[in-house]
């Protein structure tokens, strides 16, 4: 079908990355597939534009973009017609990835409004899990996944076609950096062109994605510019970045506050009316770009002010200063100070990655970010400050080298209580133990076993060590990366050689022990 992500086979389409091979075309040419999985769109006539000749034959007459104001089945006034949709409830909205920003945006979106939700994702498992209720995150329960799908205002496909039922596109897609740490819009850029062919007049376009300031406005105008509609006319678009914080019972997405910028005013009205529906506060700004910038100035002040408490841990440690009594002293001031901890360093996708967006971006204007970037360097090596910390502890406490020894690391998700492990410095972690000679498993209550990444490929299969069968003495170290709770910390700690702890789990728990040492 055409449109359609999913092969001749039942599986999910090969994604363009890694070399996926390509799909083939109606006319016998290689199409290659994009990044999130769709085959790469040609330059098409829209409905009722024919060619001068047979699509794909040389000497093919190119199309002239339509006269969308003659459109039959569109009102004259799009604008109209959408901000009525919105404000009636109407609205059929399409979210683009169904991760961990796109999945809790649609369970907000039906608690709190009437719109209608299709969900499109690349992931034929997430489809068919979706569709049947069930949920593939464990902060997100399978009920509510559950009465979602029920209620006939949800359902989940890997079809782009079907954009065109849409009025909101909210796209929700991964943006990491590439192997120079450099932006990689090609989530981006390639959702965007697999959804053009289906754009018409009367839909609110709706980047949520972190990225530089200008996106929206550099990379996706000209690309929607290709269908031939009037930006601020017959389309809109705009951008409103997540927020989202994994397993935060204390701040779910509809009361999170929404950031929203438009492409001219119109744009951001419509943004503006669309998440008041289901969400507690809406901010309006000035652009686009403002709105960008928001979301990148919000995660370099925690990137910038973790690197500070790691640089003063390392400083005080030297000093024979506890870190972790000095910042709780610290917080004890009710103004000017707000406290930050140390860590095994950054995980997740947005403080390692978002601050490296805009010093790229930066760069363009002539500009060194060397305070960010300095803040990088501090957070990109406190995974080997920790193997320094746990080699020395082994080397005065137990009298062995790190080569060799057994270690256990607790925690792979790169914060408690979760199952994400984008970005955890606990992979960093296993690799750096193994690169010194050491031996390294890991328990995990919510990763049973290591997906396949892209950076940590090797990794993938390893499972858990259950600690109700491991024999804790049978390793030479402990090393808590993740405080979970749920895990008897003083157990654990009775039960090993040395336990080595970056989270001051152990203080918490008001457990004191000789062979607790922290990192």
């Amino acid at each position: 079908m055409k449109g359609s992500l999913v092969s001749s086979t039942g599986l999910p389409a090969p994604q363009g990355r890694g070399g996926a091979a390509p799909s083939v075309a109606a006319d016998g040419q290689a199409v290659p597939f994009n990044a999130i999985g769709g085959p790469r769109l040609r330059p098409i006539a829209p409905s009722g534009v024919r060619c001068g000749k047979a699509r794909g034959c040389a000497g093919a007459k190119r199309s002239q973009p339509p006269d969308w104001s003659h459109t039959h089945g569109f009102l004259m006034d799009p604008q109209a017609e959408l901000r009525a949709k919105i404000a009636s409830g109407t609205a059929v909205v399409g979210i683009y990835g169904l991760g961990y920003v796109g999945l809790p945006l649609a369970l907000a979106i039906h608690a709190r409004s009437r719109y209608r939700v299709i969900g499109f994702d690349i992931d034929q498992q997430k489809i068919d899990s979706l569709n049947e209720g069930r949920s593939y995150f464990r902060h997100l329960p399978s009920e509510s996944i559950a009465r979602m799908c029920a209620s006939g205002r949800f359902s989940a496909t890997s079809e782009f076609q079907r954009t065109r039922e849409v009025d909101v596109v909210l796209m929700c897609v991964p943006t990491p950096l590439n192997r120079y740490r450099e932006p990689d819009l090609s989530y981006v850029t390639n959702t965007a062109r697999s959804i053009l062919e289906y754009v018409r007049p009367g839909q609110l376009l709706v980047l949520e994605s972190t990225t530089y300031p200008g996106t929206t406005r550099d990379l996706l105008m000209p690309i929607y510019r290709q269908r031939g509609l009037a930006l601020g006319r017959d389309v809109f678009l705009a951008y409103s970045p997540e927020r989202e914080d994994p397993g935060n019972a204390e701040f779910e997405t509809s009361r999170i506050p929404k950031i929203v910028g438009g492409d001219g005013e119109p744009a951001r009205d419509l943004a503006v009316s669309f998440y008041s529906a289901f969400v507690d506060k809406v901010i309006p700004v000035s652009s686009t770009a403002c709105a960008e910038a928001v979301k990148l100035t919000e995660n370099i002040f925690r990137a910038v002010n973790i690197a500070l408490v790691n640089e003063l841990k390392l400083i005080y440690g030297a000093m024979g200063i506890d870190i972790w009594e000095v910042i709780e002293a610290a917080k004890s001031k009710p103004f000017g100070y707000m406290p930050f901890y140390p860590g095994p360093g950054l995980g997740g996708h947005c403080i390692p990655i978002d601050p490296f967006y805009l010093t790229w971006k930066a760069r363009e204007y002539g500009i060194s970010t060397r305070f960010i970037e300095l803040a990088g360097e501090i957070n990109t090596v406190m995974p080997r400050v920790v193997i320094e910390r746990l080699a020395e502890a082994l080397d005065r406490r137990l009298g062995r080298p790190l080569s060799g020894s057994r270690v256990l690391i607790i925690g792979l998700a790169y914060k408690r209580n979760i199952d994400d492990l984008r970005e955890s410095p606990s992979l960093k972690l296993i690799e750096l133990l193994q690169a010194r000679g050491a031996t390294a498993d890991y328990h995990d209550p919510y990763i049973a076993s290591i997906p396949s990444t892209r950076e940590h490929a090797e990794l993938a299969g390893r499972a858990s060590v259950s600690l109700a069968s491991a024999d804790l003495a049978a390793y030479d170290a402990v090393l808590i990366a993740t405080d979970h709770d749920g895990i008897d910390y003083g157990a654990l700690v009775a039960g090993a050689k040395l336990v080595v702890d970056t989270r001051n789990v152990c203080e918490r728990s008001g457990i004191a022990a000789d062979n607790v040492v922290k990192a």
